[in-house]
C-alpha cells in the first residue's frame, strides 16, 4: 500500500511561461525609461541619454522579437529563462555603468532576476545567476562614470559607503534568494505530495465502486439462480426414464450452486447504498491487519472491552488506506513483532499501532509525516531510504476522516515506534448510533 510513485512528483520539469518573463521585461523598460526622463527633465542633471536609450531600445527590440516568434503562453525551458534573466542582469549592468554604479540606488535591482530564478527555477541556474549578478556588482564598484548629480553640488560618497552597498546587496542575493528557493521548494514539495494523496484516494474510490457493482450483482443474481437450482433439483427427481438428461440436470444443479458459492463470498465486498457498507472497528482492524501477516513478523491484535457499543462506521477507503499504511511501515521496521491496541468509549475511538524496531529518530520524531521526509528502512532487496510521501498520504487521508495522528516512540527501556490514530466517536461514525451488523 505504500508503492506510491514518487518520482514524477518529486522532480516535476519546471517552464516559465514566455508571457510573465515578456511582462517583466516591458516594465523594466518602462520604467527605466521613466526614470531618465525624471533625471533629465525633472532634475535637469546630465547624463549619457544615448547609450542608456540605446539599451533599452535593444531590450525592447528583443522583447518584440520574441512576442513576434513564438505564442505568448509559450512555456520556456529552464535554460531559456535563465538566460532571459542573465540578459536582463547584463542589461541592467550596462545602464549602470552609465550612471554611476553602486552610486545608483537602482543598484539593488539585480537581486530581481536572482530572485525570481530562486522561485521558478533549479537550483543550479540560481547559482550561476547569483554568481553572474555578483561580478557585475564587483566590476561596477570599480567601473562606472560619474552619477548623475547637480554639477554645482557633487556627490561624494566615501568608500567606506560604497563598500557597504555592495556588501548589502551580495548579502541580498544570498540570502533573500535561499529563503525564497526554501519556502517555494516547500510549497511545491507539499503541492506535489497532495496531488499523490488525490491520486491515491481516487484509485482506493474507484476500487470500491468496482466492489459495489460486484456486490450489488451478487444481490440481483442470487434470487434467480436459487430459483434455477430448485427447478434443476425438481426436474432431476422426475427424469428417470432419460439417464442422459437426468445427469445434465444435475450438473446444472452443481454449476447453480457453485455460483451461489461465489456469489455468496463477493457479497462480503462494499457496495454503495447495502450494508456491506458499514463495519466495525474490529473487523476494520482485521481487514487492514490480514495483507501483513506473512512477512515474518507476528502482529497481535488486542480490542479492549468496553460498556460502549462497539463503534460502527462506513467502509471507508481513506481509512482503509491509512491504517494499512501505517501497518506496513510498522511490519517493515519491525524486528519480531507489531501490536495493534484499540479501545473506544462513548466520545472517542483510539488505535494504537506499535513495533519493536529501531524507533523513530529524534531529529525525524517532530517532522514524522512530513512529504519527501527520507528515512532508512529495511526491503527485500536491503536496505534503503524512503521519501515518507506514504506516510504523508496516511496521515492526510486519515486526517481527512477527522482522527488526529500522533508519532511517537516506546519509553526506555523499551525500544520501537508508536502510531497512535485517535477519532471523536461521531466523526469516525458518521451518522451517530448505527444498527449492529448481522
Amino acid at each position: 500500500m505504500t508503492d506510491v510513485s514518487a518520482s514524477d512528483f518529486r522532480h516535476p520539469r519546471r517552464y516559465v511561461r514566455l508571457d510573465t518573463i515578456l511582462r517583466l521585461r516591458w516594465l523594466a523598460a518602462l520604467g527605466q525609461l521613466a526614470a531618465i526622463f525624471v533625471v533629465v527633465q525633472g532634475l535637469e542633471y546630465d547624463m549619457a541619454i544615448i547609450p542608456c536609450v540605446t539599451i533599452i531600445g535593444l531590450s525592447a527590440a528583443l522583447n518584440l522579437v520574441l512576442q513576434t516568434l513564438f505564442n505568448p503562453v509559450h512555456r520556456l525551458e529552464a535554460i531559456s529563462a535563465a538566460g532571459l534573466l542573465a540578459l536582463n542582469i547584463i542589461e541592467l549592468a550596462a545602464l549602470l555603468y552609465f550612471t554611476g554604479g553602486l552610486q545608483n540606488p537602482f543598484s539593488f535591482l539585480f537581486l530581481a532576476p536572482v530572485l525570481i530564478s530562486a522561485t521558478a527555477l533549479p537550483t543550479n541556474y540560481t547559482i550561476g545567476l547569483g554568481v553572474l549578478a555578483a561580478t557585475c556588482t564587483t566590476v561596477l564598484a570599480f567601473f562606472h562614470l560619474p552619477l548623475p548629480w547637480d554639477s554645482t553640488d557633487p556627490l561624494v560618497l566615501p568608500q567606506i559607503y560604497l563598500l557597504g552597498v555592495w556588501f548589502s546587496i551580495m548579502t541580498a542575493i544570498g540570502v533573500t534568494s535561499l529563503y525564497a528557493f526554501q519556502v517555494t521548494e516547500e510549497a511545491r514539495k507539499l503541492s506535489d505530495a497532495l496531488a499523490a494523496t488525490e491520486l491515491v484516494l481516487t484509485r482506493e474510490q474507484h476500487l470500491t465502486q468496482i466492489d459495489g457493482l460486484a456486490a450489488a450483482a451478487a444481490h440481483e443474481l442470487g434470487t434467480p439462480l436459487a430459483t434455477i437450482f430448485l427447478i434443476s433439483r425438481e426436474l432431476v427427481k422426475n427424469v428417470d426414464k432419460n439417464p442422459e438428461l437426468a445427469g445434465d440436470l444435475r450438473t446444472m444443479a452443481e454449476q447453480a450452486q457453485r455460483c451461489r458459492e461465489i456469489l455468496s463470498k463477493i457479497t462480503q465486498l462494499n457496495s454503495s447504498g447495502a450494508p456491506f457498507d458499514r463495519m466495525r472497528i474490529s473487523q476494520l482492524i482485521e481487514e487492514s491487519v490480514s495483507p501483513h501477516r506473512d512477512f515474518g513478523v507476528s502482529i497481535k491484535v488486542r480490542i479492549a472491552v468496553s460498556n460502549a457499543p462497539e463503534p460502527v462506521g462506513m467502509r471507508n477507503p481513506a481509512i482503509l488506506y491509512g491504517v494499512g499504511n501505517i501497518l506496513e511501515n510498522a511490519v517493515d521496521f519491525a524486528r519480531e513483532q507489531v501490536e495493534v491496541n484499540a479501545w473506544w468509549n462513548a466520545d472517542a475511538i483510539v488505535l494504537s499501532i506499535s513495533d519493536d524496531g529501531p524507533g523513530i529518530p529524534p531529529d525525524l520524531l517532530k517532522r514524522i509525516g512530513e512529504p519527501y521526509l527520507s528515512r532508512r528502512r529495511n526491503t527485500e532487496d536491503g536496505p534503503r531510504r524512503g521519501l515518507g510521501l506514504g506516510v504523508f498520504i496516511a496521515r492526510t487521508l486519515l486526517e481527512r476522516t477527522g482522527a488526529k495522528v500522533t508519532f511517537s516512540n516506546r519509553v526506555f527501556p523499551d525500544h520501537g515506534a508508536v502510531v497512535q490514530i485517535a477519532w471523536p466517536r461521531d466523526a469516525f461514525e458518521t451518522a451517530g448510533q448505527l444498527a449492529e451488523l448481522d
